[in-house]
């Protein structure tokens, strides 16, 4: 049984701490070319959609018989010179009066037609800059998945790490560029409009905007704890991928022991907590529309009470301005509207963020050194010289070990369960690194190489076969670039693997399913074997490799490791002594300390805890 993933004592190397809000923008970087292009299409469709009203000024004035100042008591202004600029190089705005209505409403269909062109394009950016930036999101976060070392994994569920790959990505895409584009889409809308209110009434603008600080008092409390409520809605996401993985993975067992109330009910328990947290959420977030709907009717009031009183009792403002001004002011309160609401709908990208950010800047302590070398082959042979390993600061798991591999041996790990033997295997690959001592391939400390050449020198074949859900052939030939199907073939052979391959319905390109659910453990073992043989490491290790394979299974798989075997530095960890028997070298293990070491027949003539557990076994 693996033993628990080793924290390793000392500080974590952190990355340089960077702003929040600069790091979340920095991910429109790669895209700044389409979205700027997006920005000026936003900009253009919000002065366009902005003038079609204005437009109606002159057709409001000719219907009611104020053509000569255009709707406006104060002149001149650059409402008149924008309306002859445009609208007057179409249409005679002096003459006759059907033919000017007739003229100005063909003038505003070209206008919308326009506007909805150049809406099109700004979606279409919008939507190239929204998907481009969630693949760089998932990109960056696989690759740094993929990064971390072991010890991470042993200490946070898969469902967690699987969450901040799919729902919290989702969330800071949502955050960059969904709310991003149309919070800048909604302000190049205010402004256009804005401007061409100001231009009809400056006082009348103003008026409009009485309720807005009341808006920034009411949202404060508000934001603060929508993002607490999101954080812990997404904290629960998290759990209830993990809850559905491990019982998916685990399957077997639930069904074997009847245990599907059991794992009904605690997935029950998770998937109301969640509800729970996201119902909280949502009643808090759900207050934002009405509590704007009832802003919006006060700012609409306020509006409709002064600018009726300017037009009748001051009569500073002509009623066809204070129409337009009304029809202006709708498309006022929709990005009034967002941006009030904004500082809620971003709480769930801001969490995600945070989340995802704390999860990319989790250190992976292995990496290679910087003067790191190319692995020059097993040398002489491999020493363990005084290693150390702590899972924990102060827990040891292995003390001292210090044992010498030969080239080309065959050593045998033997000892309890939880002895320490794959922590040993582990250390090889640097999959974990010593605490104490060092191991050295060739005469040189591992963590000098690089560590994807270490690996590559390195073959493992344990019990729990890793397939993945695609080809024979992919499987197989899985780890090394560039294979051919004569070298997967041959490889397949060697492992006495090619004959049953052969009887599958596609041959190589069968699928064998998630897992290699479509084979026997015999045949994953023997695919497993044939993809030791095609990588042809110099350092082998066989971990329980057919301790969980029936008899006629186990005798396949043990003709293909023997022909595996030759030529190779092989470490075999196997609680069946009778597979090892051959071993050049056993060593025998004890709460992380070497206690016994040489061939079968020494161990057997000294007695100790070698001859007590083939003993115990064979009794």
């Amino acid at each position: 049984m693996r033993n628990a993933a080793p924290t390793e004592p000392g500080p974590a190397r952190k990355r340089p701490p960077r702003p929040r809000y600069g790091r979340i923008l920095a991910y429109l970087r790669p895209h700044r070319t389409a979205l700027a292009l997006a920005g000026l299409a936003g900009a253009a469709y919000a002065a366009l959609d902005a003038f079609s009203f204005v437009a109606l000024l002159p057709f409001l004035a000719t219907v009611f018989g104020a053509n000569a100042a255009l709707g406006l008591q104060e002149e001149p202004t650059r409402i008149r010179a924008a309306l002859e600029a445009t609208v007057g190089r179409f249409v005679e705005l002096g003459g006759d009066p059907q033919t000017v209505v007739g003229g100005i409403i063909l003038f505003i269909l070209a206008l919308v037609a326009c506007k909805n062109v150049v809406d099109f394009l700004r979606s279409y950016l919008s939507a190239r800059v929204e998907q481009g930036v969630a693949r760089d999101l998932r990109d960056e976060v696989y690759d740094h998945v993929l990064k971390l070392d072991l010890a991470f994994f042993g200490r946070t569920r898969t469902g967690q790490v699987v969450s901040r790959l799919t729902h919290d990505v989702e969330q800071l895409r949502a955050l960059i560029a969904k709310e991003l584009v149309q919070a800048v889409s909604h302000v190049l809308g205010l402004v256009a409009v804005l401007f061409w209110m100001t231009e009809i009434s400056l006082r009348l603008t103003a008026a409009a905007f009485v309720v807005v600080p009341l808006t920034m008092v009411i949202w404060g409390p508000l934001v603060r704890r929508l993002r607490q409520r999101d954080r812990r809605a997404l904290d629960l996401a998290g759990d209830l991928g993990g809850r559905i993985q491990e019982t998916v993975s685990a399957i077997r067992m639930v069904k074997s022991a009847a245990a599907e109330g059991q794992e009904r009910r605690r997935f029950q328990r998770v998937t109301s907590a969640y509800f729970n947290a996201v119902m909280r959420t949502v009643k808090l977030r759900a207050l934002a529309g009405p509590i704007t709907e009832v802003l919006v009717a006060m700012g609409t009031s306020i509006l409709l009470w002064y600018g009726a009183r300017m037009v009748v009792v001051d009569n500073s403002l002509s009623g066809e301005a204070f129409l337009t001004f009304i029809l202006l002011s709708t498309r006022l309160y929709a990005p009034v509207k967002y941006m009030s609401k904004l500082p809620a709908l971003i709480q769930p990208g801001l969490v995600g963020a945070e989340r995802l950010f704390e999860f990319m800047d989790a250190p992976s302590r292995i990496r290679d050194r910087e003067d790191a070398k190319p692995f020059a082959g097993v040398g002489e042979g491999i020493r363990y010289r005084h290693v150390g390993l702590q899972y924990r600061a102060g827990d040891s798991v292995l003390r001292d070990m210090d044992f010498w591999v030969p080239k080309g041996t065959v050593v045998a790990l033997v000892g309890p369960s939880g002895a320490g033997k794959t922590s040993i295997v582990d250390l090889l690959g640097r999959f974990y690194d010593v605490t104490e001592g060092a191991v050295e391939i060739g005469g040189e400390d591992v963590r000098n190489y690089s560590l994807r050449e270490l690996r590559g020198a390195l073959g493992i074949v344990s019990q729990d076969t890793v397939l993945f859900h695609d080809t024979v052939h992919a499987n197989i030939a899985y780890g090394k670039d560039g294979a051919t199907a004569e070298q997967v073939e041959q490889a397949a052979r060697a492992a006495h693997a090619h004959d049953f391959v052969a009887t599958l319905p596609d041959g190589y390109d069968t699928l064998v399913g998630e897992r290699g659910t479509q084979l026997s453990g015999g045949q994953r073992q023997r695919i497993a074997i044939a993809r030791a043989v095609l990588r042809d490491p110099p350092i082998l290790v066989l971990d329980e490799a057919t301790s969980a394979l029936d008899a006629e299974s186990e005798h396949l798989v043990q003709c293909a490791l023997d022909r595996l075997l030759e030529g190779r530095t092989v470490f075999v960890i196997a609680h069946r002594l009778s597979t090892i028997q051959r071993a050049g070298l056993i060593v025998v293990v004890d709460e992380g300390r070497v206690v016994q070491q040489g061939t079968h027949a020494e161990l057997m003539e000294e007695g100790g805890l070698y001859r007590h557990l083939r003993d115990m076994q064979f009794r």
